[in-house]
């Protein structure tokens, strides 16, 4: 298993580092992906990182579902962000969020 990730066991890595594999050793593209709050783990760069993958996969006709609380990962370019509530769920403009 280790080739496919970066040659290196996810045991041997820290959360944030075996997320970062994942994304970039397990994922190739044409694929929806859901993911609840993945910047936990990760350090402000490593959210960076994050985002520049995710424009690649993005690219490669990928689509994301991300739940975050994360102001980094709400500013991604043309994504769309949904407040879901009590009273539903609303499309809203980036401004509008808590952060």
């Amino acid at each position: 298993m280790k080739q496919y990730y970066g040659n290196k066991s996810l045991h041997e890595q820290l959360h944030g580092e075996s997320f970062l594999a994942l994304l970039v050793d397990r994922l190739y593209g044409n694929g929806l992906y859901i993911f609840d709050e993945p910047e936990a783990a990760l350090s402000i760069n490593s959210k960076f990182k994050m985002l520049v993958r995710m424009k690649k996969l993005i690219d490669k006709n990928s689509q994301f579902i991300v739940a975050t609380h994360s102001s980094v990962l709400l500013a991604y370019p043309y994504a769309a962000a949904y407040l879901i509530s009590n009273a539903g769920i609303e499309l809203i403009e980036y401004e509008s969020t808590e952060q």
